[in-house]
């Protein structure tokens, strides 16, 4: 992001989050309003609000933020293997640490390997009090567009 907060993503990867939000999640990551910020292979940040991703009790439902986690992991899963190159998810996980039931959510996804089949990525998602909210860990394969 720049200094008046916009976000800096190049067309590329602005095209790339777009497919991924609208035809890989088929919109899930757009009906959450998870909004990407930041991306490259190496580091993704994006936000979340909390509100209409509530659960009975009014807090942040712990699905939303695997979706989150796995959007974002899988945003730089995908800058990572290039084109002619997909990512699917194989495994996540997730802790969730406390509770949150106002504003956004901001989570960090930091490549934690990059290899030529598989990608690993710690997320961290906080709240507006950079509070930890819950820490997911994502795995993706890497195969060639059939």
């Amino acid at each position: 992001m720049d200094d008046a907060g916009e976000s800096t993503l190049d067309s590329p990867t602005s095209a790339l989050i777009g497919d991924i939000a609208t035809e890989g999640a088929k919109g899930l990551a757009a009906t959450l309003g998870i909004e990407i910020l930041e991306a490259s292979a190496e580091r993704v940040v994006a936000r979340m609000p909390v509100e209409g991703n509530t659960q009975p009790y009014g807090i942040l439902h712990g699905g939303a933020s695997c979706v989150l986690a796995e959007t974002i992991g899988s945003v730089g899963s995908a800058l990572h293997a290039g084109p002619g190159r997909i990512t699917m998810g194989i495994e996540i996980n997730a802790s969730h640490h406390r509770s949150a039931t106002e504003g956004h959510v901001t989570a960090v996804a930091t490549q934690l390997h990059g290899g030529r089949t598989l990608t690993s990525y710690e997320i961290i998602i906080t709240d507006d009090r950079d509070r930890r909210i819950c820490t997911a860990r994502l795995t993706c394969a890497l195969r060639d567009r059939p």
